[in-house]
Formats: C-alpha cells, structure tokens, sequence
C-alpha cells in the first residue's frame, strides 16, 4: 500500500474493500478517541462532535461516571440474557423509566437494544392489545431501517430503495410544517380524510409520530397538534405511541419531547442517549398495554444487556446530578441565537427552527420558492469538517444540517462550532 496514505486513508481504503456500500459513513474520518463534545481521528486532527453518535452522547462521549459504572459491570456479570435469570439493574431501569414517563400512573417497560427494536415491540404490544392491524405513521418520520421499520418511516429514499414487499396496513399522515405551510389544521384535516377514505379509526391499532422529527427535518410537532391526536387516539381507542428515540432525555429542552404539549401517550419508545453510547432501548407504557402480550411474546437475547443497564443508570443519575436540563438549554439559547445571526449574512438558509438544543438549519435555493438544495447543503457539511466542526444531514430532501452535541458541551465550544460552521458557509454560498 503507498506508504504516502494518511493513517485515515489507508484505513477508509481498507473500509472500501471489507465493508458493503449499503452502510454509508458520512465523513471521510475514522476516529481515534473523543472526550465530551470534542473527537480526534488518527492522524491527530481535532473535531469538535456535533453530531453525537446522531443524538447518542448527551451526556458526551466517555463520561468518567459512564465509564466507571461500564467498568464495574464488566467485572461482575456482562450478560447472562434477562429471558433465562433476571438482574437488579435491569429491573432498576425499567423503574425509573416508569417513574419518569408514567408518574404516579402504573407503567411497565421492556429493554431491547436498538430503537427499530423497540419500534416494532411497540407496535407488537399495540396489536396485541387492541385486536386490530393498522398503524398510522407520518410523512417525513423516521422510525428505523427494518422491515416494519422502513415501512413506517415516511421518506422513500435512501431507506426504501427496492427492499419490498412492505408489511401491510401501514398508513402514511401529513406531518405539519410552518415553513413549508402546513399547519396543525391542514394536517388534522388530511388525517381525518385519511380516517374517511383509506381505514376506519375503530381498525388502527396505533398512531406512531417523533414529537420533533429527527431525520425528517427536526421539525417540532405544535403543541395542538399532538394534543389533538391524544384527544382522537382516546375517542377511538387508539393507542398512541411517541417515538422519543432521537428527542429524549433532554435533547429538546424537557426530559422528553411529549412532555412540552401537556398530553400522556400510551406507549413511549426510548434508545439512543438512554445509556450514554452502549446499546440499549426499550418501550415504556400504561401497564394494561404492556401486558398485552403473553409470556415469550417479547423478547430479544441481547434486549436489556447488564453492561448496557449499568451505564443507563449513570446517565439517569448525571441527569439529576448535573441539571443537564437547565445547561441543555442554556446552549440551546446560545446556538439559535447564533445561527439567527449567520441566517441574516447568509440568505440561503431559509429556516432556523428546533426544539431546545435539537437545531437545524435548512438550505435552500435562491429562487421565490426557497426550493430545497441538497447539494448545498452537503458542501456545508464538507466545509464544516475541513474548518473542524462535524454535523450531518437530514430532511426529507437532505438539505437541512442539524446539530446534536451533547449537553456537555461548554458555551466556549458552541461559539468555536458557530465560527466554524461561519467559516463553512463564507465558502459554500
């Protein structure tokens, strides 16, 4: 191999060769080792990580108190399967999730170990216990890349591609969106037409929907909307399922994203920064519906991991410990108000729009319509890299760029990324 390779290209070469294109890596960059919201790859070059592992790290990466409890696991039980012996820390989790989410109501929980998982248990329990098929999804959402997962998910593409026959009885909604001019009513109107024309409301098992879609724009569902589909899920007997997997555990402000329109769903699937990086995910809901499937109907070998259990409760007690709330949105305030003042220089954004700290900014086309600009887009990513600022893209046109750094990160380093992502943008546009 030519020995004038970078430590990074030879192994992207390597990636080339031993890994399918199907998983694609959005950055040219393998990583050595990364601390808080900084990562370093290995040739040396530092990063500041505002992307997260996508909503992984809010805690950061390598938390000292995540580690250790990691650690002290390892060295006394790393698995053993919750199906074949029970362990206290599973048990632990699934008390404080249903504390967290239920209140004083009675909830159980199930752990799993990735988000589709929990989406496709959650939607299992929802038949289960209502005796019916259909489930409602919505355009723009994202809710995982199996089967009944892409299914759900309301983007074609790059998730769809020729993967089918899809399961059946999945509905696509209208999700609202003020910038382009759909509004809670247009939405709720085209849901109920959806209810007249294409499956009775008494044959849906479930509405599943992101209080802030993740990969479909970071765009935050109004507060009367969601309180709107409570109100139709209760008069119809349909459960209501918040897929809180990308939104939860402080990214938007308030420990879960529900919680900012006043309303209680009946299912609740969690993953992604639930245990500070390891694998872990599970459905939290009202216990009547939990119970819904028999013995052996709910399971997973690696569902609940001890190791992953361990490092869940260190991030459970950072969040009280640190009021990672409070400083989640200090940062927030400080990146809105910084990407505000790069939309006034730079007119090619045409929307600055999140939730708490779950921003994004969407690129778009100079023309009357503000055409989303993929291409656009992408070349900000790429400069924001070269200046040393990691993002990503979403959207259902790939041209908004959201960030998602942990909640640890210091106003110093939010100021740094807004200079960088200045500097990607000089270039860009």
């Amino acid at each position: 191999m030519n020995s004038a390779l970078t430590e990074n290209q030879r192994l992207l070469a390597l990636r080339e060769q031993h890994v399918p294109r199907g998983i694609a890596t959005a950055h040219p960059v393998v990583a050595a080792r990364a601390q808080g919201a900084e990562l370093w790859d290995v040739d040396g070059k530092r990063y500041l990580d505002f992307v997260g592992g996508i909503g992984v790290l809010n805690v950061g990466h390598n938390h000292p108190k995540v580690v250790e409890a990691v650690r002290r696991q390892v060295g006394e039980i790393s698995h053993a399967s919750f199906q074949v012996v029970a362990y206290e820390n599973y048990i632990e989790v699934a008390a404080r999730l249903n504390k967290m989410i239920g209140g004083e109501a009675h909830y159980k929980s199930v752990l799993f170990t990735s988000g589709a998982e929990a989406v496709e248990n959650a939607v299992k329990i929802a038949r289960g216990y209502t005796n019916r098929t259909a489930v409602i999804s919505f355009r723009g959402g994202f809710h995982g890349r199996t089967l009944l997962g892409v299914t759900l998910t309301g983007m074609s593409q790059p998730y769809k591609q020729n993967f089918g026959p899809f399961p059946a009885e999945i509905y696509h909604a209208t999700y609202p969106n003020a910038y382009r001019g759909i509004s809670s009513d247009d939405a709720l109107a085209e849901l109920d037409e959806l209810f007249a024309t294409d499956v009775a409301p008494d044959r849906v098992a479930a509405i599943i929907i992101e209080p802030v879609q993740g990969d479909g724009g970071f765009l935050a569902a109004p507060k009367e909307f969601l309180q709107a589909l409570r109100a139709r899920c209760t008069q119809h007997g349909i459960v209501l399922i918040l897929d809180e997997i990308q939104a939860g555990f402080g990214r938007t402000g308030t420990m879960f994203g529900f919680q900012h329109a006043d309303i209680q769903p009946d299912l609740v699937t969690v993953a992604k920064s639930l245990a500070g990086g390891m694998p872990l995910s599970g459905v939290v809901g009202r216990a009547e519906i939990m119970d819904a499937p028999t013995p052996g109907g709910l399971g997973g070998t690696y569902g609940g991991n001890a190791v992953a259990c361990a490092a869940a409760l260190a991030v459970l007690d950072l969040f009280e410990e640190q009021d990672l709330l409070t400083q989640g949105e200090t940062l927030a305030a400080q990146l809105n108000e910084g990407l505000l003042e790069l939309q006034q220089r730079y007119p090619r954004i045409g929307d600055v729009r999140g939730l708490g700290f779950m921003q994004a900014i969407e690129m778009v086309a100079d023309d009357a319509a503000q055409s989303p600009d993929a291409v656009l887009a992408q070349k900000v990513i790429d400069e924001a890299r070269n200046a040393g600022l990691l993002v990503i893209k979403c959207g259902v046109h790939r041209n908004v760029v959201r960030f998602l750094a942990p909640l640890v990160t210091t106003p110093a380093q939010v100021a740094e990324a807004l200079q960088m992502l200045d500097k990607a943008l000089s270039v860009a546009c």
